[in-house]
């Protein structure tokens, strides 16, 4: 059997997870005969030691020459040294001709800047670590970023969010390659959720509010978190904030990159989120009192349009089955 090459290229100040996850990953991949379907390869720049964002360094065995003609797929990553591998020509060069032999393309995390640098992104649906989901539109206008989802497919074009959702792309990888079975046994072995695109999302108005920081913008978000059920109106919030509604507004999007009604949804989805995954007695009325939507169907409308799945499809999906490490 002719193995499949994946080639993981990474760069001074790469995540060292934005490599390893999916080099494990396709590893552990077995085809419907047992046998390893993947030969799975780092590469950088120039053959040697790289340094991960860590400090920790990685012997890279492969240096650039000629694209590789035979490449199946070819894997971005990202990592505090994304801004430097985007301003090297010599290495977005390189990711364009091989990509262009190749039969699919994908990033992790901030990787997806890296892409678009290497004009692979132009035109295309993608992904990156939600922090830098503002930063990827702002540089590259003419990519069409979504925030919300895990990985994003688009033709031949995979991207993820930040780190760790570079595995659950490579799940999905194997699995496009060799079946659920095949991505459910590694994902079993690794501990891991089978998740999906319109499954859990991987913005949370919790991180978004550590992001902000002290103020009065930082203190609205953080009283907006405890008190989900509350008035939430930009007029009863700028109040608590001693601004007008107007100042209040604008330097709420200012500060956070999103308006106060879509944090607001945001965090009470949230919400409704980890009480459908964790407490499963409690029916969807109350789920939406709890989390300020009033009731059942604006929550059930609201988590559709976020999520693209209902709250009963979410519950069956994501629920936790209580299982304890200890007996």
């Amino acid at each position: 059997m002719t193995k499949r090459r994946i080639i993981i290229l990474v760069f001074p100040g790469f995540q060292n997870l934005d490599a390893m996850g999916p080099l494990e990953v396709f590893a552990a991949a077995r085809d419907a005969d047992g046998r390893a379907p993947y030969q799975v390869e780092l590469w950088a720049e120039a053959a040697g030691p790289v340094v991960t964002s860590s400090g920790l360094q990685v012997l890279v065995p492969n240096g650039f020459g000629p694209a590789p003609p035979d490449c199946d797929t070819l894997i971005v990553v990202g990592g505090g040294g994304t801004e430097d591998a985007c301003r090297n020509r010599r290495l977005t060069d390189w990711i364009a001709a091989t990509a262009g032999r190749a039969r699919r393309v994908a990033s992790v995390c901030t990787g997806a800047l890296i892409l678009a640098a290497s004009g692979l992104l132009a035109g295309r649906r993608a992904v990156t670590h939600w922090n830098w989901c503002g930063t990827l539109a702002a540089l590259h206008p003419d990519v069409r970023v979504e925030t919300d989802p895990i990985f994003v497919q688009d033709g031949a074009v995979w991207t993820s969010a930040g780190v760790t959702a570079g595995m659950d792309l490579s799940l999905a990888l194997v699995e496009a390659d060799w079946g659920r079975d095949a991505a459910l046994a590694i994902a079993r072995d690794f501990v891991m959720y089978m998740k999906r695109p319109g499954g859990q999302a991987q913005f949370s108005a919790t991180l978004a509010a550590q992001a902000t920081g002290p103020g009065r913008i930082g203190q609205a978000q953080g009283w907006i978190l405890d008190h989900l059920d509350a008035d939430l109106s930009v007029a009863a919030l700028a109040g608590r904030a001693g601004m007008s509604p107007r100042n209040f507004a604008r330097s709420f999007q200012r500060d956070t990159g999103t308006t106060p009604a879509e944090f607001v949804e945001r965090a009470r989805i949230d919400a409704a989120r980890r009480l459908l995954e964790d407490a499963p007695g409690r029916s969807i009325e109350a789920i939406a009192a709890t989390c300020g939507f009033g009731h059942a169907d604006v929550l059930r409308r609201a988590f559709q349009r976020r999520t693209g799945i209902s709250p009963g499809d979410y519950r069956d999906r994501f629920r936790s089955t209580d299982r304890s490490a200890n007996p």
